[in-house]
This record gives C-alpha cells, sequence and structure tokens, in this order.
C-alpha cells in the first residue's frame, strides 16, 4: 500500500488538522455492528408505539442534532461519532420502513435506488477530493461527503436485509448468514479489491449483517425469531454500545495522533 500526497489547489498550509472519525480497528467493526441492530429494533419499535410518520420526525430531529454536534466537533470523540451513527441507523431504518409500507414502494427497487445514490455520492467525493480513503477526512468537505456517504450506505443496507429477508423469504437467521458470508468477500479480496473498496464495502454489508441478527432476536416464534421484543434487544444492544464506546473514549486506541496538514491531501491507495 502506497501513500501518495499532492498540494491542495483550494486550501492554503495552514495548523494541522486531527482526524474526525476513528481509526477502522476490530472494535470499530464491533460497534458497527451493533449500531446497526440498535437501530433496527429501536426503530421498529418507535414506529410501533409513535406510528411511522411522527417516528420519522422524531429521529429526523435527532439527527441532525447529533450531525450538528458531529460537525462542529473540533475533532474526533468517541461518544459524538457514534450518537451520530446511532442515529443515522434509527432515521435510515424508520425512512426506508416508511418507503416500503407507507409509499408501497417495493425493496428490489429501493435497494437499487439506494445503490445509485451511493454510487453517485462516490462519484461526486471522488471528483471533488481525488480520493475515497476513510482515512482522509481531515477537512469540512471531505467530512460531508463522508456522512453522506454514511447515510446512504445505512439506507441501502436496510433496503437489502429486508429484500433478502421478506421478498426473498429467507428470514432473518439466513439473511445473516447470508451478510455474515458475503463478509467475508472483502476479507479475502482486500488485496486485489484495494483498501479503500474493501473498506466500504463491508461498511455497507455490516448494515444487512447486524440488522438481520437484531431482528432474528427481537421477532416471534412463529416468525423464526426469539420473541425477545424490540423494546429488550434495543436496550440490550444499547447497553453494549454505551460500553465499547466508553471503552473506547477512555483507551483513545481509535483516536488518529498524528495530525495532517490541510495542505496536503492524503490518499490510500
Amino acid at each position: 500500500m502506497t501513500v501518495h500526497a499532492r498540494p491542495s489547489s483550494t486550501r492554503s498550509a495552514a495548523a494541522p488538522i486531527l482526524s474526525k472519525v476513528p481509526l477502522i480497528t476490530a472494535a470499530f467493526w464491533v460497534v458497527k455492528v451493533l449500531t446497526t441492530g440498535m437501530g433496527e429494533t429501536a426503530s421498529d419499535f418507535l414506529a410501533h408505539r409513535l406510528g411511522p410518520v411522527p417516528a420519522v420526525a422524531i429521529t429526523g430531529l435527532a439527527l441532525l442534532a447529533a450531525l450538528t454536534w458531529q460537525l462542529t466537533s473540533p475533532r474526533y470523540r468517541a461518544p459524538v461519532y457514534w450518537t451520530a451513527v446511532v442515529m443515522v441507523s434509527v432515521f435510515g431504518t424508520v425512512a426506508a420502513d416508511v418507503l416500503h409500507v407507507g409509499l408501497g414502494v417495493p425493496y428490489l427497487l429501493s435497494t437499487i435506488a439506494f445503490a445509485a445514490v451511493l454510487a453517485a455520492v462516490f462519484w461526486l467525493w471522488k471528483q471533488r477530493e481525488g480520493t475515497l480513503s476513510i482515512h482522509s477526512i481531515h477537512t469540512r468537505s471531505r467530512e460531508q461527503f463522508y456522512w453522506a456517504t454514511v447515510l446512504a450506505t445505512f439506507a441501502l443496507g436496510t433496503a437489502a436485509g429486508d429484500l433478502t429477508a421478506r421478498t426473498l423469504n429467507l428470514g432473518w437467521f439466513v439473511s445473516a448468514l447470508l451478510f455474515a458470508a458475503l463478509m467475508l468477500v472483502p476479507a479475502l479480496l482486500r488485496r486485489p479489491l484495494g483498501e479503500i473498496a474493501t473498506c466500504w464495502t463491508a461498511y455497507v454489508l455490516t448494515r444487512p449483517l447486524g440488522a438481520s441478527v437484531a431482528d432474528w432476536m427481537a421477532t416471534s416464534h412463529g416468525q423464526g425469531g426469539l420473541n425477545l421484543g424490540t423494546g429488550p434487544v434495543t436496550l440490550g444492544w444499547g447497553a453494549l454500545i454505551v460500553v465499547f464506546v466508553a471503552a473506547l473514549a477512555l483507551t483513545r486506541r481509535d483516536v488518529e495522533e498524528r495530525a495532517t496538514s490541510p495542505a496536503l491531501d492524503t490518499a490510500l491507495e
């Protein structure tokens, strides 16, 4: 893996800026999967208790507040970052469900549409910044592209998970096994695919993986689940997120200590 640097044409040299996202470690993927599962059952719980429209409105406002907190933070902080990811997961799931239940959009169509949106975001990001590396989030522009990508990946993952479980009738448990197996593909093909493609492929797949496991735990025995309920599963997964994020905040193992000058655009290829 070679690191290339090129002068920035839009920013002059200034004080170094620390990364606004965590380092990709094993803990990152654990918490990412937990947020997807917690977001899935939390959205179902809220939609059934409040109704789809109020749930979208409330979670949308919470997402706006979480992203504002993240974007205005001067550097990466684990509680701030993962709060934003949790709210992306909850809102994205509610919104995707409203598309299907409220507007009747088939899961296949929404999966294709969200895949197209993700491809468009990647194209614009690459055209503007020259790299899609998760290690290069050192400017406001790149951070905005990063969160647009995160939103698109969660929406795509939600639709894909529902597509396999509901439309293809695989059920939640088999869907979880399917996406767990698919997670091995980027791991095994990391060298030919490259780090950037591997990372984002895994990022997309963790969404339906975590959601399928959580739905399997929450749904009734008649639907092939463990019948634990959306409330208890949400609380359980939420508690695990708090524990992991607190550990990351204390140990700072996912913090990029090296500062990068905004006069250099770092691309990992």
